[in-house]
């Protein structure tokens, strides 16, 4: 009797989370039966989420694109016969070039969102094809643009603390994060702290598995992070708390901040978030004597409109405090900016001076006037029906009869029903790539474990034929997967050094170690080398400038705040065609009982542009006023087929154009029997 030979494969899982996990795949007979992560890790650690054990559901499940196919129903019945490639480039090419020939190359917009991929299958070959191309660029600000351009500006994207050095904390603040959703690898370092007597904080909206085991839950309201911010702020300089030697050496805008900070009594800040003035007093005062302290500043205090004064406030703290300079001391946001890549030399083509149109209003670029109107949409690495708000309105984008819809995916998403054409993608087992981790700081080449599934094709190598086939190629170009790399991580020693670590090991590391202490190893990149705790750009760009707080009240008629944080079941919307069941939206027994809703009930949220149909699950996870609905849900999340994003506006963040999912307000009532 035979025998099948199993093979295990090490790669990096490159989807939208801090980790950058070093994965095991195990292969028989050319197919995947386990997932699992590498031992000899020190973040993975032997293990991953559940996510990413049961992603062999993804590559092999019955929503798997395996060869490409044109739409023969309406828009949106998901009925398309297969073709060939060599036809559907020919069908790209044709409908282009006449897109191109009669509007202009701003007519064709490609919407795409990176973060579940590497440098390879994204703002590589695409970008350069789309360029060339002269389309309309789009603006990627759905997440992290505004702490992106607030970290750049105040510290120049200096490497945050690392997750291990979060065990010699003596103070974690965990603010706007759900690290047991995304990022579960920190849990276990913020676990060995704690058990060796550190204090935890949270500073969420909700309670989420961290809040229910802190020693202080701030469960404030949605967008009001600024005030809370200012007012610890304030309290270290009005009792003489502030680390005056620092900031002198240190920083700049001292004087900017400490006048903006000081109209925030914790009294006005604590009435504002709705908590006790008495807990943020407590918070103040913990955070005044620890040493080390650290705040993991999250994603989640950027989904409104006061973004980046939100941000800026917290990633000010440990500057004001002096918690700099020591192990397990300062802040940890994202670490993308800790690599320094040679990205536009890779994609040789500069950016084209066509007009930008930000994602988060793609139901207006879609549904509105404008010149030239968008004839083509190209979407890849994202599913904007599903991400993007002012559902309806994209979803009455996306039928319009003129306009020739492309969706290049792994599975049939939502977006995907309503392609007039379908191209099918590799995932990250089935293709080369690299990757950068944004909190573990590792830069990585990940691997394929199997070969392709069906005529499932990556999209570097689709966009160097398009290029190609529109004439739009050059010789000198970098094409291979060598010469692109050796382009993109530039001249010199340590590029080298790189290529070699990627090749030996699959990993290379920064210079300055895994885990730099910061103002010891690392510093501000900034163009003074200083801490720009007022930065002049961005006050510029605020509308009322920095520091001020612009949420939004709940109008009598939608009077609860509907926040969409991520879920443990989903990667941004990725995988949700393997989350089956219908998602309750959560409710506070108190606001529960004022409209006559019990637990399992059926209700309608609603609000001026749209409403969802869903049940209700009442309990203490969330606060009094906020009600809670989870990003990237798929139509059959719910009974009506619209999701959160039917009911968020599509207004933008006070700096870098952001999504504004948290000023979000709704009224609940119960959907009769």
């Amino acid at each position: 009797m035979g025998t099948t030979s199993t093979n295990v494969h090490h790669t990096t899982c490159p989807l939208d989370c801090p980790d950058l996990c070093a994965l095991d795949v195990q292969v028989e007979a050319g197919r995947i039966v386990e997932i699992g992560g590498r031992a000899d890790d020190p973040v993975t650690a032997g293990f991953i989420c559940r996510k990413v054990r049961h992603f062999g559901e993804h590559v092999y499940g019955a929503e798997r694109l395996l060869t490409p196919a044109r739409r023969v129903g309406r828009k949106g019945d998901a009925r398309f016969a297969p073709i060939s490639w060599d036809e559907a480039y020919d069908e790209i090419v044709e409908k282009l070039g006449q897109a191109k020939a009669r509007w202009g190359g701003e007519s064709i917009l490609p919407f795409c969102y990176g973060g579940s991929n590497g440098k390879l299958t994204h703002d590589a070959f695409d970008s350069r094809f789309f360029r060339r191309l002269g389309a309309s660029q789009l603006a990627r600000t759905v997440c992290a643009a505004p702490t992106s351009r607030v970290a750049t500006a105040m510290y120049g994207k200096m490497h945050g603390v690392s997750y291990e050095d979060y065990a010699a904390a003596n103070l974690i603040v965990i603010w706007g994060a759900n690290p047991h959703a995304s990022s579960i690898h920190l849990v276990p370092f913020v676990r060995t702290a704690r058990q060796r007597g550190a204090k935890l904080v949270v500073v969420d909206p909700r309670s989420t598995p961290l809040a229910r085991q802190a020693d202080l839950h701030l469960a404030v309201r949605p967008g009001t992070d600024v005030a809370v911010a200012l007012s610890v702020i304030d309290w270290f300089f009005q009792t003489g708390r502030a680390d005056a030697e620092f900031l002198a050496r240190q920083a700049l805008g001292v004087a900017e901040l400490r006048e903006r900070a000081a109209e925030w009594t914790m009294a006005r800040a604590a009435d504002l978030a709705g908590i006790a003035a008495a807990d943020l007093a407590r918070f103040a005062d913990w955070y005044a004597e620890a040493s080390p302290a650290v705040i993991r500043c999250g994603w989640g205090l950027e989904r409104s409109k006061s973004a980046g004064s939100n941000v800026a406030a917290v990633l000010a703290l440990p500057a004001v405090a002096g918690k700099f300079g020591v192990r397990g001391g300062g802040y940890t946001l994202s670490n993308s900016g800790a690599w320094k890549f040679a990205a536009e030399a890779a994609i040789a083509e500069p950016p084209p001076p066509t007009r930008t149109v930000n994602m988060n209003q793609l139901g207006q670029a879609l549904t509105q006037e404008a010149s030239p109107p968008i004839q083509v949409l190209f979407v890849y690495n994202s599913n904007p029906l599903a991400t993007i708000p002012r559902q309806q309105l994209v979803r009455q984008g996306l039928e319009r009869e003129d306009l020739y819809t492309i969706v290049f995916e792994q599975v049939l998403t939502d977006t995907a029903r309503y392609a007039d054409l379908l191209l099918p993608a590799t995932t990250f087992l089935e293709h080369h790539d690299y990757r950068a981790g944004y909190g573990y700081s590792e830069f990585r080449h990940i691997r394929p474990a199997i070969e392709r599934i069906g005529q499932s094709r990556p999209n570097y190598e689709v966009f160097a034929e398009l290029c190609e086939r529109m004439g739009l190629a050059r010789p000198s170009d970098p094409i291979d997967r060598a010469d692109w790399l050796r382009t993109f991580l530039g001249e010199g020693d340590a590029a080298r050094e790189t290529i070699t670590a990627l090749d030996e090991s699959q990993t290379a590391r920064l210079p300055s170690g895994r885990h730099p202490v910061q103002f010891v190893d690392v510093f501000p990149a900034t163009s003074d080398g200083k801490v720009q705790l007022c930065p002049p750009a961005l006050d510029a760009e605020s509308p009322r400038g920095l520091y001020q707080f612009v949420g939004v009240s709940p109008p009598p008629r939608f009077p609860l705040h509907l926040i969409s944080p991520a879920t443990e079941h989903l990667v941004n919307s990725t995988l949700g065609q393997l989350w089956k069941q219908l998602v309750p939206i959560e409710m506070h027994p108190h606001d529960a009982a004022a409209r006559g809703i019990t637990d399992g009930n059926l209700v309608r949220v609603y609000n001026e542009f749209g409403e969802v149909h869903c049940p209700a699950r009442v309990g203490q996870e969330t606060r009094p006023g906020v009600v809670v609905l989870p990003k990237g849900l798929w139509s059959h999340h719910t009974l009506n087929g619209q999701t959160s994003n039917a009911l968020t506006p599509d207004d933008l963040t006070d700096v870098a154009g952001g999504a504004c999912f948290n000023d979000t307000t709704v009224e609940v009532e119960r959907l009769s029997d």
